[in-house]
């Protein structure tokens, strides 16, 4: 891979939290671009010019038409992706204000389940870490 081809992407992936100590994830569609009928997070990549936060609110808003409270930064981690690219993800923590979901046409199914229950699904492994940070700080 010569310069040309080195690209660096920012993620953004939230750890959505209601009253009952749950968590919402969301599986993506048999049509995804990557990881199909994975179960994920709500999220997505930075926008040119955009800020971090506008850009975690807007992929929640757009992949599950929730609103959030209490949004903080859990932590940010690196490593290559299978497209070759090097991914920064900025994890997030953020409480549920409202509990209808209405998933986009990038998800086919959703479920709240605890953060154990979360790691025994089929999930993108750099997802267990964040996961695992979360259970440490104990919001719930």
């Amino acid at each position: 891979m010569g310069n040309d081809d080195k690209r660096i992407i920012l993620a953004l992936k939230a750890i959505i939290y209601n009253d009952d100590g749950k968590i919402l994830t969301i599986r993506r569609s048999k049509t995804a671009g990557r990881r199909a009928l994975t179960w994920d997070l709500p999220g997505g990549n930075l926008e040119f010019g955009e800020k971090l936060e506008d850009s975690i609110l807007r992929e929640i808003r757009e992949e599950t038409s929730i609103e959030v409270e209490k949004l903080l930064i859990l932590n940010t981690s690196v490593g290559f992706d299978s497209a070759d690219a090097f991914r920064v993800t900025i994890g997030y923590t953020a409480k549920a204000k409202t509990k209808s979901v209405v998933l986009s046409y990038e998800h086919d199914d959703f479920k709240w389940v605890t953060p154990e229950e979360f790691t025994q699904l089929d999930i993108y492994e750099p997802h267990r870490k964040l996961i695992e940070q979360f259970s440490l700080i104990n919001l719930i």
